[in-house]
């Protein structure tokens, strides 16, 4: 058995030892489910009005668990008859709900270990002596509604991390500290980049700062496709019922739309821009020689998600994709996958993301639509573009959408996150006579429905963004940051040359700011590196103004020495820089 799945079983019996632990510290407690999750493992209960666990209880919880442990109990599987498990479990309301779902012919098995009896499907490892007692630590508590649904009761949700070896915690929570360090959420306020309103869920209210990056990172984007060969489009962000009751989405995704009326009409603000894209292609009759048609779009799109899912600026309910579709022939579909993958490895490289690039091929669901002689061909099309390109990638049996397989690309960053962000599905269904009745006229002369491809590099803007102030901790490369250059002059008398120099260098395109305000010139550069982390800081006295030139301190002082520049030098230096997007200064 791999190795992580014997990691698997063992948080999954410590989730039931979790259990045991806090039932006999906290009695009375009913007992809901407890899975084993990425890292480890969590548990939901519901606890006596007058005696409810706090995270200040965790160091005791752990205590018990360690002591069971020590009892070199092992995991006893049962099968038992469902008026058996109604009779065992008929003092947790949770756990009979369960029992009465399963289906008449179901298996029910128990397991247990020492005095504790658990409803499980198991596997679990043998004995509780195959765990060791310091590789696991209790994390935090969350509310989560019962079966995830808003309308039952909310219980306490309890989350573990556990690992093979003690070291391995040790250096999963050395990364989740510098993680905390690296939050976005607290860098977006001391940065200045954004704020979040509590009175506005899931909505994200850009500052200067976090705005001139946002616009750069667009722009960078809209070069990159404009170059690759696609046209921008731009399509409402209302559009009418009956166009999402054709698409599918109504029927689907209804419950994630804002909806509203308008003289006795629904209409939906989008959450996606798929339909718009097709409405575009449809505007006119279109040849095979059009083909392909690649529609670019920084639509901005919202979704109703529910505000206890969202987090900072990585989800939200309104968001801008660097959405594309690609609508083409069966014929072409190898060659644009091939050429999206290039663009997509080359647009990561420049935030030095290309090294460790994950890939997975998703297949077909049970549930798909379509017959499985195109499903091979979709699947084998994706897997030769990927070939085409020396992409190495993993199969996902199943994970496909309804409609067409898809390549899902994860980046992973400086703290070894893994994120995925670049995705390319394809569809056959939506351009279909069923749905958007998409037609090109084909070399025979004849009507045909061609394929669409659903693509993007980075994914939501909002959420990379997010993604890259964890990853650089705010040090970002020069190119992207929102102050390139501070010009800091050694005094009052300076002042007009400092400014002379961000007039300079402003003229050029770069973004730089002058601080002539009436603080010392060591304060303000420890307030600018520290604050704004700012990749050049020009320091500038009698010397550089009598040259004409500037004195420059790099981010990363103590690895890039000082140097002195003329001035048309360093503005020549640093536009050679953000122009060829070098990831770093």
């Amino acid at each position: 058995m791999a190795v992580d799945e014997h990691l698997q079983m063992v948080r999954h019996s410590l989730a039931h030892v979790m259990a045991e632990a806090i039932v006999k510290l906290y009695p009375g407690t009913k007992i809901a489910i407890g899975p084993a999750i990425e890292n480890g493992f969590y548990y939901d209960f519901e606890f006596p009005a007058d005696n409810k666990l706090t995270e200040d209880a965790f160091p005791a919880v752990e205590k018990e668990m360690r002591k069971i442990l020590a009892g070199n109990f092992d995991f006893v599987r049962k099968e038992i008859s469902k008026a058996e498990a109604l009779e065992l479990f008929k003092d947790q309301p949770y756990k009979v709900e369960l029992i009465n779902d399963l289906p008449e012919n179901e298996t029910i098995t128990t397991y247990t270990q020492d005095t504790f009896t658990d409803l499980c499907r198991g596997p679990h490892i043998s004995n509780t002596k195959e765990i060791n007692a310091q590789s696991f630590k209790l994390m935090k508590m969350a509310g989560a509604y019962w079966r995830g649904d808003s309308e039952r009761t909310m219980l306490s949700r309890v989350y573990a991390v556990a690992f093979a070896k003690p070291n391995d915690l040790k250096d999963y929570l050395k990364m989740l500290e510098e993680a905390d360090k690296r939050d976005h959420r607290k860098l977006g306020v001391q940065m200045d980049l954004f704020h979040l309103d509590p009175e506005d869920p899931g909505q994200i209210f850009w500052h200067p700062n976090g705005w001139s990056m946002y616009v750069t990172l667009q722009d960078y984007m809209r070069k990159k496709v404009i170059q690759d060969g696609y046209l921008e489009v731009n399509t409402p962000a209302v559009m009418p019922r009956t166009l999402w009751e054709r698409s599918g989405h109504w029927g689907h995704y209804q419950k994630n739309m804002f909806i509203t009326e308008s003289e006795k009409r629904l209409f939906a603000i989008k959450p996606m821009n798929c339909p718009g894209a097709l409405e575009i292609f449809n505007s006119r009759t279109r040849s095979y020689k059009d083909l392909p048609l690649r529609l670019a779009e920084f639509g901005h799109c919202v979704r109703n998600e529910p505000s206890g899912t969202l987090h900072g600026i990585m989800r939200v309910r309104g968001f801008v994709q660097d959405d594309a579709h690609i609508i083409c022939t069966d014929e072409q579909i190898v060659d644009e996958v091939a050429k999206f993958c290039r663009l997509l490895k080359d647009v990561y490289k420049d935030f030095g993301f290309d090294k460790n690039l994950l890939v997975k091929l998703s297949t077909r669901p049970e549930d798909h639509v379509g017959d499985d002689a195109t499903w091979d061909r979709a699947e084998a099309a994706l897997a030769d573009a990927c070939k085409s390109c020396g992409i190495e990638f993993e199969i996902q049996p199943g994970e496909g959408a309804f409609y067409g397989p898809k390549l899902e690309f994860t980046l992973v960053d400086a703290l070894g996150r893994q994120w995925q962000c670049g995705t390319i599905q394809l569809d056959y269904q939506l351009p279909s006579a069923e749905r958007l009745n998409a037609q090109y006229i084909g070399a025979d002369n004849q009507k045909h429905h061609p394929v669409m491809l659903h693509r993007a590099v980075l994914g939501s803007l909002e959420r990379f963004l997010g993604i890259l102030i964890e990853n650089y901790a705010g040090a970002f490369p020069a190119w992207l940051h929102f102050e390139q250059v501070a010009v800091v002059p050694v005094g009052q008398d300076f002042n007009d040359y400092a400014q002379k120099v961000a007039d300079t260098l402003r003229k050029a395109g770069i973004r730089v700011n002058a601080y002539t305000d009436d603080d010392n010139m060591k304060s303000k550069i420890k307030a600018i590196s520290s604050e704004h982390k700012t990749p050049y800081i020009l320091v500038v006295g009698a010397k550089e103004q009598e040259e004409n030139s500037v004195t420059c301190r790099f981010r990363f002082s103590s690895q890039i020495p000082q140097r002195s520049f003329k001035l048309e030098e360093f503005r020549d230096y640093v536009v050679e820089k953000t122009e060829s997007h070098f990831n770093g200064i």
